[in-house]
């Protein structure tokens, strides 16, 4: 392999000493701690590990964390009572409708609903309302977490070609929209797009967020490009990425692992969104 591997594990524990530190000194400043609600709905295997681990990582940095998980076939007017209530307590500062949903609910009616201060996944209107017009409070977090992996192996976007595989709400759009505020020229592309080779070969930094296992390969990516795989399927019992990793990281500058690359800044960018959120919410202005 020649490439040189983002660890998201390694760059996410960094993250995740700071919001300790900064979740203690909201703590200790306001006399009590952050507090973050996770929402999971239904028995998604996928969705439950993710709720799982994003807990585990909230006791490893002093955030209180408690989940609500609903049965599959719950109404989404109990849901959105749900976020209601969750809104109106005092000692939730974050509140995470963890995706997928069933077919009956709609998650644009239950982002909407969110207190934008408490939404900490960034996806609801006003947040993303925000970002779009340059002016980000709490920011998605696959894409923060995307920024941050390109930050710590010292990659510059700004005057560089991005590429953007994917145009989900929670990746893709916000992904592209960061990299063009970086001052990157982005280009954005999709399953559907003609000739997907000829744009990802320009590209000196390829974000692969379509959901498509093995859909980008060595001979599609430009020598020395920074590879951001999001994309993680389950294929004959293992984890694949969008990327196919052996040929790729012969070509690529950089790339990162599925699993152990985006993932784990996913969640590291979480808790600091909560910390944020808690830091805002109860006015304890942030010194670290």
């Amino acid at each position: 392999m020649t490439a040189v591997l983002l660890d998201g594990r390694a760059i996410a524990a960094t993250v995740e000493a700071e919001v300790a530190a900064q979740a203690a000194e909201v703590t200790a400043r306001a006399g009590l701690s952050p507090g973050l609600a996770a929402i999971l709905v239904g028995e998604d295997p996928g969705s439950a590990l993710y709720v799982r681990r994003k807990a585990e990582a909230a006791g490893r940095t002093g955030i209180r964390s408690e989940t609500y998980h609903l049965s599959a076939d719950v109404t989404e007017e109990a849901v959105l009572t749900l976020i209601d209530e969750l809104n109106a307590r005092p000692d939730v500062h974050g509140i995470l409708p963890q995706q997928p949903m069933p077919p009956q609910i709609s998650p644009a009616r239950v982002f909407a609903r969110l207190d934008p201060r408490k939404d900490v996944d960034g996806l609801g209107p006003d947040n993303l309302a925000a970002l779009f017009a340059g002016r980000p409070n709490l920011l998605p977090c696959t894409p923060a977490g995307i920024m941050l992996l390109l930050r710590h192996a010292e990659i510059d976007p700004a005057g560089q070609e991005a590429v953007v595989i994917g145009r989900s709400l929670i990746v893709g759009k916000p992904t592209a929209v960061l990299l063009l505020q970086a001052h990157a020229t982005v280009t954005w592309c999709h399953t559907r797009t003609r000739d997907l080779a000829a744009h990802t070969r320009r590209a000196d930094i390829l974000v692969a967020a379509a959901g498509r296992p093995g859909l980008v390969t060595g001979d599609m990516v430009k020598p020395g490009a920074a590879v951001i795989d999001v994309g993680i399927s389950r294929v004959g019992g293992k984890l694949r990425g969008d990327v196919d990793f052996a040929s790729v990281s012969e070509v690529a500058g950089w790339i990162t692992p599925v699993p152990g690359g985006v993932g784990p800044m996913t969640i590291a960018m979480l808790l600091k969104n909560t910390v944020q959120a808690a830091a805002g919410l109860m006015r304890v202005p942030l010194t670290r």
